[in-house]
């Protein structure tokens, strides 16, 4: 990385602003150390998907409405698909309708990218979030 600092402008909404200010004030962190270290965040959380052969493991976090007619088996189909890349999962009932699916990856990078781009697609996934560190 090359030394040495450069300015820039970001337009956002009032709102996110005000709530940015607000958590940054909580953390004693100045605006541009929280948005350098989002920034690293935002690069470390997607770099992986752009690194073909690439060892990943982590986990893929799965919030989903389990009443969505067939999903749940869905699902289970997909991690059969995929059960060289999976190590584990748990099921987390959260509430009368939301259930969380955690699934332990790991395996090459392309794989668990189609893993992910499978499962997201799908109707009734309200939110899926993955953790990943490269090995």
């Amino acid at each position: 990385m090359s030394k040495g600092v450069v300015r820039f402008s970001a337009s956002v909404s009032r709102d996110l602003l005000t709530a940015f200010d607000r958590f940054i004030k909580d953390l004693n962190y100045s605006r541009s150390r929280a948005v350098q270290e989002a920034m690293r965040m935002f690069i470390d959380e997607h770099a992986w998907k752009h690194r073909e052969g690439e060892l990943i493991f982590g986990t893929l976090n799965i919030l989903y409405d389990h009443e969505t007619r067939e999903l749940e088996e869905t699902l289970t189909d997909i991690q059969h698909a995929y059960r060289e890349l999976i190590i584990s999962a748990l099921h987390i009932h959260v509430d009368e309708r939301n259930c969380m699916l955690v699934i332990s990856v790991k395996g090459e990078s392309s794989r668990i990218k189609k893993l992910i781009d499978e499962v997201a697609g799908r109707k009734g996934i309200k939110q899926l979030k993955t953790v990943t560190f490269a090995i």
